[in-house]
């Protein structure tokens, strides 16, 4: 709670009142008037001396009212200080792979769950960014188009599985449908970050065109490379009905990824384990910063009432103490 005078100029004025008392007084009993009585013993005795006592209280009464509304007149005002926060948020659409290649154990427990689990850790440190999701394997579609709905968002995320799309690595579509969301976006900075473990052999556009497209629509992209150097082993179901392990060799189509981002102004990475997968979105994660503006404000209320009020209490009470209990003969 801050306290202020809006006009303080006037509490300057308190100082007169002890020198405007001092000639009251003064100029009363120079125009004190007399009344000839022949005896004053019966008078004496017929009001109480402490009623004459009391009569001392009205001149006080009738400063201290002047005070208040010297007080109510510089405008006491209380305030209650805050602030305002604006944040230019940045529009964010996350591309993940989902062909069956993402079920290598390279990264545990396996690509595929290492990277949601990254992206969901990414979701939580944003606060003001939409933020949407694209799908990919031999086709593409939007999973969660742009929302503050974080919740919605991390829920469908974890939702996600090898096998919801027919297999393929389509990642020119998984760039394009990415960046499609983002075309009618006004926002400051918009943002894809594509994460994908092979080559693109699906789909009717390639890597580099999509890229051509985000750079037309102002979209800076991130590419992403999962995956070890050389083999990895991915458990596939056997005839059995069980499950077993084979050895498939790790291609990463990085000449391709790395231009993808470079001519979108981004970057590309590779991240061989789930380790470098979390500093990788880290490092987007600061590159990609909100700007947060905020002001400070102090928001004042009158106060001018209260003194005012105890003012016209004073004096009514001056007013009728002179005319009633206190009351003189002229």
């Amino acid at each position: 709670m801050i306290f202020r005078f809006a006009d303080p100029v006037y509490l300057a004025l308190l100082a007169l009142l002890p020198l405007l008392a001092i000639w009251h007084v003064r100029k009363g009993r120079r125009a004190r008037g007399t009344l000839v009585h022949p005896d004053v013993g019966a008078m004496k005795t017929a009001v109480p001396q402490r009623r004459f006592k009391g009569y001392r209280i009205l001149p006080v009464l009738r400063w201290l009212a002047l005070a208040a509304f010297i007080v109510a007149l510089a405008r006491p005002q209380t305030g209650v200080s805050g602030e305002n926060v604006t944040a230019e948020g940045i529009d964010i659409v996350l591309a993940l792979d989902v062909s069956s290649s993402m079920l290598a154990e390279d990264m545990r427990p396996n690509r595929l769950e290492a990277a949601k689990d990254v992206a969901t850790s990414f979701v939580a440190g944003r606060t003001s960014d939409r933020i949407g999701l694209v799908v990919f394997a031999g086709k593409a579609f939007t999973q969660v188009p742009l929302t503050l709905d974080y919740s919605v968002l991390t829920t469908l995320l974890a939702e996600l599985r090898v096998g919801m799309i027919e297999d393929g690595t389509a990642v020119g579509m998984g760039l394009a449908t990415a960046v499609k969301r983002l075309q009618s976006s006004d926002a400051t900075s918009k943002v894809v970050i594509l994460l994908t473990d092979g080559r693109s052999n699906r789909g009717e556009i390639d890597p580099l065109t999509a890229a051509q497209m985000a750079r037309a629509l102002d979209v800076r992209v991130y590419t992403v490379g999962a995956g070890s150097r050389g083999e990895a082993r991915v458990r596939v179901p056997n005839a059995a009905g069980g499950t077993r392990y084979v050895t498939t060799r790790v291609d990463v189509d990085e000449p391709t990824l790395r231009e993808a981002a470079e001519v979108t102004g981004g970057r590309y990475y590779r991240a061989t384990d789930r380790q470098s997968l979390e500093r990788i979105y880290s490092e987007i994660d600061q590159l990609e910063t909100t700007e947060i503006q905020v002001e400070n404000f102090t928001q004042y209320g009158e106060e001018f009432v209260w003194p005012l009020a105890l003012g016209l209490l004073l004096l009514f009470m001056e007013l009728g103490l002179r005319h009633t209990l206190f009351r003189v003969l002229p």
